[in-house]
Order: structure tokens, then C-alpha cells, then sequence
């Protein structure tokens, strides 16, 4: 395409993320015409650099562990399992390419057109698009939803070069698995990423500067995980300041500071996981007149997503925090629905979280002390899930669910899940919030049985003080 181009439309999206190609799916549902301009693959981070290839990849692992740890207690013997990780990446690489093919073929039935390349804001309504090719088009659009996501915080020192020091996106991308490796962060990325470096046999060491595992989580899900990657051989260093990283020809030193003093860990690779920064940066917002936080460069915006210029728009991690696909998922749909005149925004009493570490990790609403600190009455239980018949058949005793109600209202305020498939049943706590809910409701709703639902349910019942399947010791509260 080498030159230089001019098109229009009504709607443009810089960015093929979660949060753009939900936005243009609903503008072009509703009759806008919209151009999508990706510098990379549909999809954004999250389907081929975050989410989806890593699930990819923590599934395989667990196969493998499986086989190899409780197969022979349940019956299942495969002695000679192993773990290739070429063919491990080549089908991950599948699953990636079926997601992304299935994204333009969704944005195609809409009626959105995708470009590839660089789009920066040259005015108020204009754009100018980079091709691959060296060629530049000029873009005039009548509003711009802005979808750029988010890249990876780079913490001076620790810089990655994609080999010795990687990040999360090079580390899924590897094809040779080193003996060892340190993980300089202890967020959802290391955790998850880290388990499953060590479930396919890699010494793995992570360091985490602030008190706890997963910072900001339910400090119960922190200690839960602790414990489980460190029966899994990982070694967690937690409170503990990296100061200095240095390079050597096996690998990589890292000095590292706690209150135990100074001392220097060393492994064949380093991954660094420190956070992401919102990719707002280079988009030429000065010159569109789009406002960015000079300290943490999201872009300010309504409850309709729109920026400080009524006409442009931003979702997802580019807008604001917390960097998830599904906010973001909302978020576009909002956008393109204000977009389109509709009466809508973006509100929510709770957003769930999940870590996808064994245990599952799941969290939604307020724990005591946050529920406590907005004026409740809160109190907590927790059902163990080794008191659940199908967590005993799926050899998956290990979690519990711990339920947050007020005690003066009996609404129901929060939950914190670990254990298998707390990501699936987290968002039975969500509507409950979402809809005014109260621990009754949730004890008068039936479960199937067996599931690891049931879990909800049987936690409901304990807060009430009417336990069925653990022993009745106390009772914490009157039947409501």
C-alpha cells in the first residue's frame, strides 16, 4: 500500500483488543460503519499474548502433573508421560489462531473492516494509519473509540532481551525450558506462569516485594496459594526488594533484600513480572485534544467511556483500571451502544476476579475489612470443600469458599474462592450482588448435585447457622 491514502468513517477504533472488537461488533450491529486499526493480531493481548496461550499452556501442564502425581493413587498409570513443550506451543499456537480467525470473522459479520498498522490522532477527527508497508492513509472518522490496552512496565536495571531476561510474552513463546528460574513478581502472571514452570519441572524461585503473594487479593487466597506452590517445590521469598540484576554466562544473578538481610539468588533465566503500564503513549492525544493522568497515563473517562472530547472514547486498559478482558468486554459495548444514541453506561455493584493457579483462585465483592470500612456489619464463614461429595470424586479436597454477608441486612457483600472451578461458580456470587441478594436466597436456591457449586450454597447455609454437611459447633447468627 506504499503512498499515501485518505478514507472516512463513522466510527474508528484504534486497537483489536477485547474491549475494541466488542466495541465495533455492537457499533456495526447498530448500523455504524467501522474501521479497526490493529498494529498486531485481533484479539489484543489477551488472546494471543496473555489469557487464552496461557491457559493453553497451564492446561497441558496440569495434564502432565496429573498423570504423574495422583494417577497411580486413582488407577491411571502412565509411567512413561512426558512433557514435550515444542508440541505443547504448537498446539497452543492452534487454540490462539482458531480464537483470532474467529474474531475477524465476527467483526467481518458485523460489517467492520480491519487495518493493519500503526494509528496516531493527527486532529480532533482525523487519524493517520502506518502500514506495515511504509504507505500512511489519512483517516477522517466522526468518533474514535480509543482500545490500545496496555505493555509491560520496564523496571530500570531489569531490563528483558528475550532470552536470559524475558517477559510474560516471550516466556509463552519459549521453546526450551530452562533448569531454573526466578520470577520477579509475585502478581497473577508470576503465579500462574510460575506453577506452571515448576509443575513441568523447572526450580522456580519468586520474589515478590510486597507482603503477600498476589497483592490486593484476599490475604486467605494468598495464603492458600503460598502453601500450594510450595508443597509443588517453588520457592516464595516475599517482603523481598530486588536491587541489582547481573548477567552471567549461566545465567542470571539476582541480589535480592528482606528483612533477613541481603543475599544473591541465582537461576539460568529471570522472568520479570512487574505490572503494565496503559499503552496511551504515541497516539498523538495532544493533537486530538484527548486528555491523559500525567501521573499514571489512563485516559479519564465517564460513564459512557467518553474521554473529555465528547467524540472519542476509551475502554479498557488504556481507560482504567483493573486491566481485565471482561471490564473491558463491557466497557466496548458501552461505548459503541453511546455511541449509537442508546441509553446506557458503565455500571457495576461487582467485578469478579479469577487466578488460574491450582488451587483456582476467585474473588468478587468485599471481604470483612473493606465491607466494614463502607459502614457494614460483616461477618464471614468458610466451607471447606473437602465437606463436598464431588470435589472427594475429583480428588480435589483442597479450597474453600469463604461468604461475606452483612449482618444486619443479610445482603450478601462478597466471596473468596479457592479450589477447582472457583472461576466457574464466582459468578453466581456476582449476580446475587449485582441483583440485591441476600445469604437466604442464595441457601433457598437448589444446587445440582454433585457439583462444586454446591459449595455456595452449603456456605450460605453456615453463615445462616444452618449447616448440613460440616458439624454444627456454634451457631454464629439466628435463622434468617
Amino acid at each position: 500500500m506504499a503512498g499515501t491514502y485518505a478514507r472516512s468513517t463513522q466510527v474508528l477504533v484504534l486497537g483489536g483488543g477485547p474491549g475494541g472488537y466488542m466495541a465495533a461488533i455492537r457499533a456495526g450491529q447498530l448500523g455504524k460503519k467501522v474501521l479497526v486499526v490493529e498494529k498486531s493480531e485481533l484479539g489484543g493481548e489477551c488472546l494471543n499474548r496473555g489469557c487464552i496461550p496461557s491457559k493453553a499452556l497451564i492446561h497441558a501442564s496440569l495434564l502432565y502433573h496429573h498423570l504423574r502425581t495422583e494417577g497411580p493413587e486413582i488407577g491411571v498409570n502412565a509411567p512413561g508421560a512426558s512433557f514435550d513443550l515444542g508440541k505443547s506451543v504448537q498446539w497452543k499456537a492452534s487454540v490462539v489462531q482458531k480464537e483470532r480467525d474467529g474474531v475477524a470473522s465476527l467483526l467481518k459479520s458485523a460489517g467492520a473492516a480491519v487495518l493493519r498498522g500503526e494509528g496516531r490522532f493527527t486532529g480532533p477527527r482525523t487519524a493517520d494509519l502506518a502500514a506495515p508497508d511504509g504507505g500512511h492513509e489519512r483517516i477522517d472518522f466522526e468518533q474514535a473509540i480509543i482500545a490500545t490496552g496496555a505493555v509491560h512496565a520496564v523496571l530500570k536495571g531489569f531490563e528483558t532481551d528475550g532470552k536470559t531476561v524475558v517477559n510474560a510474552w516471550e516466556l509463552l513463546d519459549a521453546t526450551t525450558l530452562p533448569k531454573s528460574m526466578i520470577v520477579l513478581g509475585g502478581g497473577v502472571s508470576g503465579c500462574e506462569l510460575g506453577e506452571f514452570l515448576a509443575r513441568v519441572g523447572v526450580e522456580v524461585t519468586i520474589v515478590e516485594l510486597l507482603p503477600q503473594l498476589l497483592p490486593g487479593l484476599d490475604s486467605d487466597l494468598s495464603r492458600e496459594l503460598t502453601g500450594a506452590l510450595e508443597r509443588l517445590g517453588v520457592k516464595v521469598r516475599v517482603g523481598t526488594k530486588a536491587t541489582q540484576l547481573t548477567r552471567t554466562a549461566a545465567g542470571v544473578e539476582l541480589r535480592v533484600e528482606s528483612g533477613a538481610g541481603s543475599e544473591v539468588l541465582a537461576a539460568e533465566r529471570l522472568f520479570v513480572t512487574v505490572g503494565k503500564r496503559p499503552a496511551s503513549r504515541e497516539l498523538g492525544l495532544d493533537d486530538a485534544g484527548v486528555v491523559t493522568d500525567p501521573k499514571t497515563g489512563f485516559i479519564p473517562v465517564d460513564d459512557q467511556m467518553r474521554t473529555n472530547q465528547s467524540h472519542i472514547f476509551a475502554v479498557g486498559d488504556v481507560a482504567r483500571p483493573p486491566m481485565l478482558a471482561h471490564k473491558a468486554y463491557r466497557e466496548g459495548v458501552v461505548a459503541a451502544e453511546a455511541i449509537a444514541g442508546l441509553p446506557t453506561r458503565y455500571q457495576f455493584q461487582a467485578m469478579p476476579s479469577v487466578v488460574f493457579t491450582t488451587p483456582e483462585l476467585a474473588s468478587v465483592g468485599w471481604n470483612r475489612a473493606e465491607a466494614e470500612s463502607r459502614g457494614h456489619k460483616p461477618r464471614d464463614v468458610r466451607f471447606p470443600l473437602a465437606a463436598l461429595g464431588r470435589a472427594h470424586a475429583n480428588h480435589a479436597t483442597g479450597g474453600w469458599v469463604k461468604l461475606v454477608g452483612d449482618d444486619a441486612t443479610g445482603l450478601v457483600l462478597g466471596a473468596h474462592a479457592a479450589g477447582e472451578s472457583a472461576g466457574e461458580y464466582i459468578t453466581e456470587i456476582s449476580l446475587a450482588i449485582e441483583m440485591g441478594a441476600t445469604v437466604r436466597d442464595l441457601s433457598l436456591t437448589i444446587h445440582p448435585h454433585p457439583t462444586f457449586s454446591e459449595a455456595v450454597q452449603e456456605a450460605a447455609l453456615l453463615w445462616l447457622g444452618e449447616p448440613m454437611h460440616v458439624a454444627r459447633r456454634r451457631v454464629d447468627a439466628p435463622a434468617r
